[in-house]
């Protein structure tokens, strides 16, 4: 009887683990091993390794600092015609790109008054940032190296730097970064990279726009050399993105109409290139060059862009803006090469589709 009752016991054990499913053990040997890509039940689903998609770790944005003399609209002051709307292009391409997080505004003196840039840096981030961004009033002249003056961007900027690291697009003067610099050298390590538009290969690399051809000036450097060489001697990483590379890109009046695509900047941006572009029709062009907006591209899509390792140096030769006048006038030049001057990335050309890129990144929703 003993024997029947051991018989009946091992019988019903036998019966239960045949019920268990074998996909199921699992031992210490597996622990924190991955199954063989087969079918895995659980949760009242089957599915397969197979069929999961592997998950990719997100880039973090990088932190921006914008520094910029918009002018979007404004008339020139001490001669006729309107000022230059690249900055406008440029803050709003940085708006709309998923990969920048923009860490402040700064106001500088430039294209227009410092009061003007001031009130359009503001306006620009009230009406078309999708997300709160601090602006500050910065330098409404070139730096005097004999009474060197902080002001509230200065100030900001440098508290940001203390904070964490961050690249500087300074799409104006250089007058605000060198102020910084200046003040607190300490924190030149801080900046991984300041992308500023100015700069030639040679003396004799003019400018030149409209038909018949004249020579334009290179603005955010004639207006503050000492800006400059303030940062190539504290050492700062510094890229170029020179009217040699700007001067490659148009916009024209088809583009202005496929950027009013009924989202407030977009709209806002092309009412108020048309009086730019008509200055540059009536010069005898096809449309005008965004100068600026090559800048906010390298931070955005670096691949569309072409580069290329130089040194710069600042050099004294003849004015190319008065190579006519009889009367010697000499000014500085911010020269690139290969041979002797301080490190920077010289930004030159495009890729092949660059402006089909440039207005994909203005046709989004925000």
């Amino acid at each position: 009887m003993k024997i029947y009752k051991k018989v009946a016991v091992l019988f019903l054990m036998l019966t239960l683990l045949a019920t268990f499913p074998l996909e199921a053990k699992t031992s210490w040997r597996s622990y924190g091993t991955t199954p063989d890509p087969t079918t895995i039940t659980g949760a009242g689903k089957d599915f397969t390794e197979a069929e999961t998609e592997p998950t990719h770790p997100i880039a973090p944005k990088k932190k921006v600092w914008v520094d910029t003399d918009l002018a979007v609209g404004m008339k020139r002051y001490h001669r006729e015609g309107y000022s230059d709307v690249d900055d406008g292009y440029a803050v709003l391409q940085l708006f709309k790109a998923d990969n920048i997080d923009i860490i402040g505004i700064s106001a500088v003196f430039g294209n227009t008054r410092i009061d003007d840039a001031y009130r359009l840096c503001k306006e620009m981030v009230s009406e078309f940032s999708p997300y709160p961004i601090p602006v500050y009033k910065g330098a409404g002249e070139r730096i005097d190296l004999g009474q060197v003056e902080t002001n509230n961007a200065v100030e900001a900027m440098a508290e940001a730097l203390r904070k964490e690291p961050m690249t500087i697009l300074a799409i104006g003067p250089a007058t605000n970064v060198g102020l910084l610099l200046l003040r607190y050298p300490e924190l030149a390590s801080r900046i991984q990279e300041v992308v500023l538009v100015a700069g030639r290969r040679t003396p004799t690399s003019y400018f030149e726009i409209g038909n018949p051809v004249y020579h334009a000036p290179d603005l955010n450097f004639d207006l503050d050399n000492d800006g400059f060489r303030i940062l190539f001697q504290r050492g700062v990483k510094v890229v170029l993105c020179p009217f040699e590379i700007s001067n490659k890109v148009w916009l024209t009046a088809k583009d202005l109409d496929q950027l009013k695509n009924g989202t407030p900047g977009n709209d806002w941006l092309s009412e108020k290139s048309r009086p730019w572009l008509q200055q540059w029709e009536d010069g005898g062009d096809i449309g005008f060059n965004p100068f600026d907006v090559l800048a906010s591209h390298y931070l955005i899509a670096p691949e569309d862009i072409v580069m290329e390792p130089l040194v710069a140096r600042l050099e004294i030769h003849k004015n190319d803006m008065q190579l006519k006048d009889e009367q010697q006038n000499f000014k500085q030049y911010l020269l690139c090469d290969k041979s002797e001057g301080f490190p920077i990335l010289y930004c030159y050309d495009v890729v092949p589709d660059y402006h089909e890129r440039l207005i994909k990144s203005f046709l989004k929703d925000n």
